[in-house]
């Protein structure tokens, strides 16, 4: 969010991030955007609990003061209900605390003196063991002197080239001139409609008064797909039988061709070469990729799997019955262990003429949610970052797994961006 924040002309004042490798990249990349700023920009590892504005933004700052952030989402997401279901019933996601810091969000926003406070956070947000959580945090600001509204945006309606629903709080001080805003979508289907605002939650967005449904721009263009987004990255695993490499993170690959669209353009700048294109070995799976076909899940490749273990067994002429043990060691080594009742939508191989399907956190685990349409492999961190609309100049200093992870947690920068110029917008008005 902030790296959309500085694209649309925001100074980065500080930032604060309960992760160390997520706070050192945005930190890395962020910071030195800000030359000609005359504050320097602060950046803590902490608890937003423990951290008073005070302690880091700058002394004498008198400008618009904006705040923005997302509280964690695992109390409200359904992946993150799921996990803390099989913890146990004492980790029911309305007893997780992570369920109420958005208070502590807001608290640490009113204190500092926002002028406009942005929240991004999943859309079941909406149905926290019955408590609408956007809804009450714009009561809770109307009671502390803001306006606030919020809304579902979808990022492919911003020009990333992912499906991605999110729930935005937009806020701003009573006071202040500048009016609550939803910036309007520039990106449509190809049918020339954005995507109904919160389709699984349209019953909790009727009931809200502070709900508003964002408008479809006079002039859009169609959603950005897959295919747009990566054909111009370099090739890195044509076939099962290519030798594995993991590049350094500074490893630098030339692009594939010159760039084919808006898109890539934008996303390449001025560089002639990228780096953090690295994809996990995931060497038993890479034949069930190479024959799966775009759109195709788990489902699909359990059925590919057990072909090739069929045709290993006609080649290596292993009786199942008389050799057990060859068998059962050949089976791990081909077919995937996963249930197939609660499996079928981890795996999903991208259709490169299709907008991708939401890009989550756990690719810091693996990838099989997202297996590249042309190559037998998961996506690589560079191609995840594209996705996102991360610029191929947006470094990653960390683990392979962290990154990924970064990626997935991220307001994606184009869709941050649109909702920066919007909010700035707004700002100039205010000043006429």
């Amino acid at each position: 969010m902030s790296l959309g924040f500085s694209n649309a002309g925001f100074q980065i004042l500080a930032s604060v991030d309960i992760d160390d490798s997520a706070a050192k990249t945005a930190e890395y990349n962020l910071h030195h955007l800000q030359e000609e700023s005359p504050y320097e920009p602060q950046s803590l590892v902490g608890d937003v609990r423990n951290i008073d504005p005070s302690d880091i933004l700058p002394q004498g700052f008198d400008s618009d003061l904006i705040v923005i952030g997302g509280p964690p989402c695992q109390a409200y997401s359904m992946a993150g209900r799921g996990k803390l279901r099989s913890l146990g019933a004492e980790r029911e996601h309305t007893k997780d605390k992570r369920g109420n810091l958005y208070i502590d969000f807001l608290n640490f926003s009113i204190t500092a003196g926002a002028r406009a406070i942005i929240m991004e956070n999943v859309p079941a947000a909406v149905n926290y063991g019955g408590k609408n959580i956007p809804e009450d945090a714009c009561s809770f600001l109307e009671k502390n002197g803001y306006s606030a509204i919020w809304t579902i945006l979808n990022a492919a309606d911003f020009g990333v080239p992912q499906r991605r629903d999110r729930m935005f709080l937009i806020a701003t001080k009573s006071d202040s001139g500048i009016n609550p805003f939803i910036p309007k979508p520039e990106y449509c289907c190809s049918n020339g409609t954005i995507t109904p605002a919160g389709r699984s939650f349209s019953r909790f967005l009727e009931e809200s008064k502070h709900f508003v449904r964002p408008h479809i721009a006079e002039e859009t263009s169609n959603w950005v797909t897959v295919g747009d987004a990566l054909s111009d990255l370099p090739q890195l695993f044509p076939s099962p039988e290519t030798p594995y490499h993991l590049p350094k993170p500074s490893e630098a690959k030339a692009y594939r061709n010159s760039p084919k669209n808006d898109f890539q353009r934008k996303m390449r700048g001025n560089k002639k070469s990228l780096s953090g294109h690295a994809f996990r070995r995931t060497s038993r799976d890479f034949p069930i990729f190479e024959k799966m076909k775009a759109g195709d899940d788990y489902r699909d490749a359990v059925v590919i799997a057990e072909k090739l273990l069929r045709e290993k067994l006609r080649m290596s002429e292993i009786d199942t019955v008389a050799n057990p043990t060859r068998y059962k060691l050949l089976k791990k080594q081909t077919i995937p262990p996963y249930s197939l009742d609660k499996f079928h939508d981890k795996w999903k191989k991208l259709d490169p003429q299709s907008t991708s399907h939401t890009v989550p956190a756990h690719l810091g685990t693996d990838t099989y949610s997202h297996i590249h349409p042309e190559e037998p492999r998961g996506i690589s961190v560079r191609e995840a970052a594209r996705l996102q609309s991360f610029p191929d100049n947006f470094v990653f200093p960390c683990s392979m797994g962290d990154a990924f992870k970064q990626i997935g947690n991220a307001v994606p920068p184009l869709l941050a961006e649109a909702i920066a110029k919007s909010l700035k917008q707004e700002i100039l008005l205010s000043h006429e």
